[in-house]
């Protein structure tokens, strides 16, 4: 099962739209997960419509229409692979711990928030991936998304791609 991961679209805040490369990525998915600050449904809308599937949460900046359709924490088992999906996890010290006493029955977790890429696994194993902002890098030096494969229980081929910048 193929799965992209996204976050932090911020859309049409800090783009008007998805890269195209994104929206190719989508067609390709078996499971799009995407991790909160969506800001307007025009995008959530477009990318149920688009998806296969869509396991998604709401973040910080998204206001009541977006959180009366998407849930806080969204779960979803996939291929064997217990996945949680949040937007935020708080300061980057302490994150391995706290998350994995927070999703005790979570392989991976995928959050949002920072737009900083990440992925460790936690002490009992839970794996934290953040796949950084697609539209908007802040102090990153590139807009980035990830994906994955899910097969067997097992997470696996978990890559960071980067976006062309911007002129």
């Amino acid at each position: 099962m193929r799965l992209l991961l996204l976050a932090d679209t911020h859309v049409p805040t800090r783009a008007r739209e998805l890269p195209s490369q994104l929206w190719d990525e989508v067609d390709r998915a078996d499971v799009v997960v995407h991790a909160g600050d969506w800001m307007d449904l025009a995008l959530l809308d477009a990318l149920e419509e688009r998806s296969t599937r869509l396991v998604a949460c709401w973040g910080n900046n998204d206001g009541p229409a977006v959180r009366e359709r998407l849930p806080e924490v969204a779960r979803a088992t996939l291929e064997g692979v217990r996945l949680a999906v949040v937007h935020e996890t708080g300061p980057s010290a302490g994150r391995d711990a706290r998350m994995a006493e927070a999703y005790p029955h979570t392989d991976v977790l995928v959050f949002g928030h920072s737009h900083i890429p990440w992925d460790t696994t936690a002490p009992g194993g839970v794996r934290l991936l953040n796949p950084g902002s697609p539209t908007d890098r802040r102090r990153q030096p590139y807009c980035t998304y990830m994906t994955a494969t899910a097969a067997d229980g097992v997470m696996s081929g978990v890559e960071l791609h980067r976006l062309p910048r911007s002129r």
